[in-house]
């Protein structure tokens, strides 16, 4: 029985639930660093519900990865193909070929082992993240919530379509930071509560090319996958949309998903200039447009997962 009055040997630590050696936080994972030693690392995660983690495979990455689900349940996309995980199920890489989505179902924890050093990875991806939300917060307090929204809702749609892997980080990296072109935009303009002047919204569009040119920033790599959404998700089915007047399938779909979902949250949602929609008008609304304005495939999928959207911010 271990006597907490006798020190511990050297090689022998001994944490409670909520210890471990280093913690970084996203705004849905806790990631705990609970025991590192000659490269090897052990990681506590907290997910939660439809919240996302991503594996991206580096040509001078040759190590074992494993992830070991201890509460709840992960859908995980690796390449094409999806897998649910429960308790005690696990998944073993080494290494990784191609990239790995997992969405948690449920609020869920797991270990995640590799015989390299990551958590510094994750600890400079994380403080990328939380830089860029605090800008959007200071921009635009309802762009930094409305972001959040974006990237759950667009999830829940991406899996409901069973997109690949790589789409689907794409698609939750850059729904979160759809609009993060806006923090260049002036604030007499992006805030002003009347209506834009022709001039004015033409500066306003030029937020697509802005959130593209910052997500491909070497400063940020973290987010060049995303980089696309962000670009085209003002684009429209019907080629009426901006900064390119793209149609049909020349949009990426993960930036049709962003469409179809910023229009809905934009229905429901108190504006200086709007007050927000009874949420089956939006409904209503967005599929009348399905085939005008937006992928029916889009569509199709939104009204299906529509009624389990849930504002947990």
């Amino acid at each position: 029985m271990y006597d907490s009055s006798t020190p511990p040997s050297q090689w022998i630590s001994i944490f409670s639930r909520e210890e471990g050696l280093e913690t970084a936080y996203t705004h849905n994972m806790t990631a705990t660093l609970i025991a590192s030693k000659n490269g090897t690392e052990i990681i506590h995660h907290r997910l939660a519900r439809i919240g996302t983690m991503g594996i991206t495979p580096a040509a001078d990455w040759n190590e074992l990865e494993s992830f070991y689900l201890l509460t709840g349940s992960l859908r995980v996309t690796y390449g094409n193909e999806t897998s649910i995980l429960y308790p005690g199920d696990k998944l073993v890489a080494a290494p990784v070929h191609e990239h790995v989505c997992i969405v948690a179902i449920e609020d869920s924890e797991f270990l995640y082992v590799s015989s390299a050093p990551v958590f510094q990875t994750y600890r400079e991806s994380i403080d990328g993240f939380h830089e860029l939300a605090v800008q959007i917060a200071l921009k635009d307090g309802y762009t930094a919530s409305h972001c959040e929204r974006i990237r759950r809702y667009s999830l829940m749609i991406g899996c409901e379509l069973n997109l690949n892997a790589t789409d689907l980080l794409s698609l939750s990296c850059g729904a979160l930071f759809h609009d993060i072109g806006k923090i260049r935009i002036p604030d007499e303009i992006l805030m002003k509560p009347g209506k834009l002047t022709p001039e004015e919204f033409d500066i306003i569009k030029q937020h697509t090319i802005f959130g593209r040119d910052i997500m491909n920033s070497p400063e940020n790599p973290f987010l060049n996958i995303g980089s696309k959404v962000a670009e085209q998700h003002h684009e429209r089915y019907d080629g009426s949309g901006y900064p390119y007047g793209l149609k049909r399938d020349e949009i990426y779909l993960p930036a049709a998903i962003v469409a179809v979902v910023d229009s809905y949250d934009a229905m429901v949602s108190n504006r200086p200039y709007q007050t927000a929609r009874k949420k089956a008008d939006a409904v209503r609304e967005i599929a009348s447009l399905s085939g005008k304005l937006y992928d029916p495939r889009v569509v199709d999928a939104f009204l299906k997962v529509v009624d389990t959207f849930v504002d947990e911010d």
